[in-house]
């Protein structure tokens, strides 16, 4: 008979994410007495200490640590599972994850979230912010079902399939008062390399993170997504390769100027992903739904 419970490992890995034996009852509903009893049986069947406790916190053992590293799979595996047999007796997916790319905030998708909701209440919908490469992880980790608006080429390897949104130029442009604004001609690499650029921060835990329109060396202040990067560019704090529609929204403000520079950035493709294989009816509907001609170019206006 196993020794080890799917529920003994979720309280591990409450205690472990909270703190605290307490604080673990809290998370899930339980009475501290519940969790102690559980753990001190576990480690008791198991014949090793998972927890070396020191006041009201409870630190891990070497033991226990690895306990958990491997539990957590196990804990995946039969989440994944309980929404295999829910897509199966309904069609609709108990839960569905949206990785929207930093580019795009996410409230930009309210319209669509109202109309989604309308549909499959029994749907949980989740959204989440990522950059660049972090986007593709998201997906090639589980941690999303869909990416929508991920930006370049997606990592090698396959088992995915994606979908171009639209593709947009981007240009230089910096805040009227910034010393940039009033140099003369073609901005060279060296006049850049005295100034700090505003660049989005890749979200990669694991792939290899990217980096764009940066110079090797160059003073860097990074930003978790395009609106806090737009916003420090028109208050003068950096510079910059921002989308047009989003520069030309700001330059007709007066509020930000374009200069040619000696190294432009090429124009990106922004794609909807999804994995191979996967056709949960709540994915289908938000594939078909961001299908729609002109869909981009909205979101443009909407960030202008």
């Amino acid at each position: 008979m196993l020794k080890l419970s799917l529920d003994a490992l979720q309280i591990l890995d409450a205690i472990d994410r909270r703190g605290s034996f307490a604080a673990a009852g809290k998370a899930l509903h339980k009475v501290p007495s519940t969790i102690s009893y559980t753990v001190a049986k576990l480690e008791e069947d198991l014949g090793v200490q998972l927890f070396d406790r020191v006041g009201p916190r409870a630190e891990m053992t070497e033991a226990g640590r690895a306990l958990l590293d491997e539990g957590r799979h196990l804990l995946r595996a039969a989440r994944e599972l309980e929404l295999r047999v829910r897509r199966v007796a309904s069609g609709w997916e108990a839960e569905l994850t949206l990785a929207m790319d930093s580019m795009f905030p996410t409230w930009l998708l309210g319209a669509d979230i109202a109309a989604f909701r309308g549909v499959a209440a029994q749907t949980r919908l989740r959204l989440i912010d990522e950059a660049l490469s972090g986007t593709w992880e998201a997906l090639l980790d589980r941690r999303a079902d869909l990416l929508v608006g991920a930006a370049g080429e997606g990592p090698s390897g396959g088992g995915y399939v994606v979908e171009p949104l639209g593709r947009v130029a981007f240009v230089f442009a910096v805040a009227p008062g910034h010393p940039l604004a009033a140099v003369p001609g073609v901005l060279r690499r060296e006049q850049l390399a005295g100034h700090c650029a505003v660049a989005v921060s890749d979200s990669a835990r694991r792939l290899l993170p990217r980096t764009v329109g940066l110079l090797m060396g160059q003073e860097t202040l990074s930003v978790p997504d395009m609106a806090s990067k737009l916003r420090l560019q028109r208050e003068g704090i950096g510079f910059g390769f921002l989308p047009e529609p989003c520069a030309r929204a700001a330059v007709a403000r007066g509020e930000l100027v374009i200069r040619d520079v000696e190294e432009h950035k090429p124009d990106e493709t922004f794609w909807l992903a999804w994995r191979t294989g996967e056709e949960g009816a709540a994915l289908r509907w938000w594939r078909e739904r961001l299908r729609v001609p002109g869909m981009l170019d909205r979101w443009w206006q909407a960030l202008g």
